[in-house]
């Protein structure tokens, strides 16, 4: 099986969605989720699709268990995001403070009372600030969400935009109606960093670095658009493929796991 952003040297489709085995890959966020007859997502969760929330501390750097995040029924998507205590507009060069880790089927994605997202439930987490570590947390959920979530094709209608949304959509549906049942499984990369490229009130641009199981890690760049008052994903038609790095020399080391 190919990483993102690997090319497959036995003739796999080009394609980042679909690949060899109903491989269902975002080749810019360096993640990848096999589709079986459902999405086969490893989860080191309680339950199915349920969230275990774990925070960094700061004394020890080792993740601990903390209170889940509060949760509401999110899925009404109409519902007016509250304003969030966060105003800065510098670019965080460093980690950012006040951040909580919650294990999402394996994946640790980060969240803030300050900057978001402020309302979360089901597959959906939404409502960021307009601030750099807004922009941030929200890329950095909704990139995972999206391939993760049962809820994928509300995450994906709602929270991201651009001209491969709908080839995406279209591809996965088709990958999981013909699907073998025993194909499942999953590899996760975990956020090990990051750096922004740009940023203004309507824009972001964030390199994310993604650590794998066995050591590896990728740079995967992602855009944020500030649309219909909150951070959507952009889904271009030809998502930049993730490259190779060897260390964190050049980004800001974030994670929680």
């Amino acid at each position: 099986m190919s990483e993102p952003g690997d090319r497959s040297a036995d003739g796999e489709s080009r394609s980042p969605w679909l690949r060899t085995g109903f491989v269902l890959a975002a080749a810019f966020i360096g993640f990848i989720t096999v589709i079986g007859a459902v999405l086969g997502v490893t989860s080191d969760s309680p339950g199915e699709g349920s969230p275990t929330t774990t925070t960094r501390t700061p004394d020890t750097g080792v993740v601990a268990p903390s209170s889940p995040p509060p949760a509401d029924a999110v899925a009404d998507t109409d519902a007016r995001c509250p304003e969030l205590a966060d105003s800065s507009r510098d670019v965080p060069a460093s980690a950012p403070a006040g951040v909580t880790w919650t294990l999402y089927e394996s994946v640790a994605l980060p969240s803030s009372k300050k900057a978001g997202p402020a309302l979360v439930g089901k597959g959906v987490a939404r409502c960021y600030a307009r601030t750099p570590v807004g922009a941030l947390l929200a890329t950095s959920q909704i990139s995972v969400r999206y391939l993760a979530a049962d809820e994928w094709l509300e995450v994906t209608r709602t929270q991201t935009v651009g001209a491969g949304r709908d080839a995406y959509i279209a591809d996965r549906t088709e990958a999981e109606r013909t699907a073998s049942p025993d194909e499942g499984g999953a590899v996760h990369g975990q956020i090990a960093g990051f750096r922004f490229v740009t940023h203004s009130d309507t824009i972001a641009v964030i390199q994310t670095v993604w650590r794998f199981p066995d050591g590896r890690m990728q740079a995967a760049t992602t855009t944020a658009l500030w649309q219909d008052g909150d951070w959507r994903l952009e889904y271009p038609a030809d998502p930049p493929d993730p490259v190779p790095v060897d260390s964190l020399a050049g980004y800001t080391p974030w994670g929680g796991v």
